[in-house]
Parts: structure tokens; C-alpha cells; sequence
């Protein structure tokens, strides 16, 4: 009996030594690169501390959390999916705050001209993030409702699971252009932003984020959050397009 619990102990330390200094966060797909940096910028100035990224749609991120998957820290591509995980009791209200801010662009074929709105009613086919759980997705058909545009291209749109797919779309041609943020389609190799989409037609691009309940008990996500405060974690924002205010 006395081995056994002293095998137990040591098997929880073991558990505990290894989950030391790691911080799961969950991180909207269009921030991939700016995140990227920001992470081994951290972890260069903190080699104890270990950060897993999970990327993908905001409302994806947010539901797997809602189901209980590991996250000290979400980044959201919008407010709503926050709010989601604030109005279950995941999130403290208090801990949200501003990240960054984003613009709303069509990228695609240089081939096409695309100057106004209306122009998109030439095109074949356009993709955007399933408006269901991706953000840039929900800004898009809100910019096209806005525009009364909406359902006359409906059966035009090809629907991508994330921001990201939406732009590979673009860039290998499958489409004629896409929806997607600023920041996505300075990555691109082909396409090229062809409409920066009028922003009284959408609400602002907000990215929140927020320690989870987790993210307040665990000290490596606290230092990582408060870096993301700092003056150098907004420069490499800046750096990949996003806006700082």
C-alpha cells in the first residue's frame, strides 16, 4: 500500500513538473503570423515558459472551449464569441480587453476589376468564412447586406472554414477573389486587394482577448498577457497590419 502511494505521489509530480510553465491559448486564424512572432519573442525573453497555439475561427475556438478544451488565453476575431464565453461563465468580464482592430478587404485576381461594391456582380465565384462561426464571414455578409447585394450573390459564394482558407482560395486561383481581413492579404502570394470594402457598410473589426478562468491561476499566462500590453507586442501587431489605438 505504501508503494503504491508513493508511486501515485510521484506520478502526480511528474504531471505537474511537466505542465509546468505551459499556457494553452486559442487564437482567431487571421492572427497566425503576428501571434507566431509574438510567441517566440516571449518565449526567447522567458526559455521556461512553453506557449501551444490552437488556430482557427474565433467561434470554433470558442465552442471547443465551451466544451473544455485546455485555453488560459482567447483572442477572438470579434466581440461576440467573447461575450459567448463571458455570458457562460468562462471568462470574467473584467479580464477582456481591446487587442487590435482590423480592416475588411476583397482580394483576388488582378485580372478583374473590382472599384465599387457593385462590381462584384461580374464575378462567378467569391469566397468568404462560413458566417456561422467566422467572423470575417459575419463582417462580409454584413457588408453585403448593407450594400443589398447579399442575395443576389449568395449562390455565387463559396464558404471557407476560416479567414485563412478563404484566402487560399484567392491565391490558387479557385476563386475569383475573397473576403478577408488587411492583414491576410499582405500574406498573399497572387492575389491582390482590389476593394478595401467601405466601412460604414460593417461594424469595426474588433479582436478581443481575455485570460480564461484557468489564465487567472496560471502566473506564465498572466506575464504573457501583460506582455501582449507592451509597446514591442504592438509594433509586431503594427508590423503585420493590424491597427493599435
Amino acid at each position: 500500500m505504501r508503494r503504491y502511494v508513493l508511486a501515485l505521489v510521484l506520478t502526480l509530480l511528474m504531471i505537474s513538473s511537466a505542465n509546468a510553465g505551459t499556457i494553452n491559448i486559442s487564437v482567431a486564424a487571421s492572427m497566425t503570423d503576428a501571434v507566431n512572432e509574438l510567441i517566440s519573442l516571449f518565449q526567447e525573453q522567458h526559455p521556461e515558459t512553453t506557449i501551444l497555439p490552437n488556430y482557427a475561427s474565433s467561434g470554433a475556438l470558442a465552442k471547443q472551449i465551451y466544451q473544455g478544451a485546455p485555453a488560459e488565453l482567447y483572442i477572438s476575431a470579434n466581440p461576440k464569441w467573447m461575450r459567448y464565453l463571458v455570458d457562460n461563465d468562462l471568462i470574467n468580464a473584467e479580464q477582456v480587453q481591446t487587442f487590435a482592430h482590423n480592416t475588411l478587404v476583397f482580394t483576388g485576381n488582378p485580372e478583374k476589376i473590382v472599384t465599387t461594391m457593385n462590381d462584384l456582380l461580374a464575378l462567378n465565384t467569391l469566397a468568404i468564412g462560413s458566417p456561422k462561426s467566422v467572423p470575417a464571414g459575419q463582417y462580409a455578409q454584413q457588408a453585403l447586406e448593407a450594400a443589398g447585394l447579399y442575395e443576389k450573390l449568395q449562390s455565387r459564394l463559396v464558404l471557407a472554414k476560416d479567414v485563412r482558407q478563404a484566402l487560399l482560395y484567392a491565391d490558387r486561383g479557385e476563386v475569383d477573389g475573397a473576403f478577408v481581413y488587411k492583414t491576410d492579404a499582405l500574406l498573399a502570394q497572387h492575389a491582390q486587394i482590389l476593394l478595401e470594402v467601405p466601412q460604414q457598410l460593417y461594424t469595426e473589426v474588433t479582436y478581443p482577448r481575455a485570460l480564461t478562468l484557468s489564465g487567472e491561476k496560471n502566473p506564465e499566462a498572466i506575464a504573457f498577457a501583460s506582455f501582449l500590453s507592451t509597446d514591442q507586442a504592438s509594433r509586431i501587431l503594427q508590423k503585420y497590419g493590424f491597427v493599435i489605438r
